[in-house]
């Protein structure tokens, strides 16, 4: 599909919660659930598809708001890389900031992927962060582009403040300095 908005990654009725954890439950749930309560036929229901890892995705995956419990459900549900011809802005940034890999390719390569998905269990789909390589059943290798610092910050599981505590002996040689220097602010 494309212009798979947020509000059908996660509907507005499970986000009462500031919790990352059960949101998974309610992942795509329009898609996965029928008006009368009934399983419907949604390919990551699957039996091939229950644990994959990575959702090759169409265009412009990711848009209308910009619900941060859009990733925390994918996340929940076991999705750790997105592979798409374009993302939005905000939602991208989200994934990066919580830990999920959104790849960008050209649709060609998107197509060659999708039809490599269909194929189920028996072709499986890699993808190598630190050689930015993803690897098809076939061994056909497609490379992709990362920022080197949400590269970094993927490797090492950084957030925004494991990246602050990166910093820590500098933050605690500043404020004992300040300690000294500007005594006042301290009492």
């Amino acid at each position: 599909m494309v212009n798979v908005d947020t509000d059908m990654i996660i509907p507005k009725q499970f986000l009462k919660t500031i919790r990352r954890e059960g949101l998974g439950s309610g992942l795509f749930y329009e898609l996965r659930v029928g008006t009368d309560g009934q399983a419907l036929d949604f390919v990551l229901d699957r039996p091939q598809y229950q644990s994959a890892k990575i959702l090759v995705a169409g265009e412009n995956f990711g848009c209308g708001s910009s619900r941060e419990h859009a990733p925390w459900a994918l996340l929940d549900f076991g999705i750790r890389c997105i592979i798409a011809p374009s993302f939005a802005d905000i939602f991208r940034n989200n994934c990066l900031k919580n830990g999920i890999l959104p790849i960008e390719l050209p649709q060609d390569q998107v197509d060659l992927l999708m039809d490599d998905a269909e194929r189920g269990a028996n072709a499986t789909i890699s993808v190598d962060l630190p050689t930015q390589e993803i690897r098809g059943p076939d061994g056909g290798v497609i490379h992709f582009d990362i920022d080197p610092f949400h590269k970094h910050c993927l490797i090492h599981g950084l957030d925004d403040v494991g990246l602050t505590l990166e910093k820590a002996a500098a933050i605690d040689g500043f404020e004992a300095q300040q300690r000294v220097s500007q005594s006042w602010l301290w009492t």
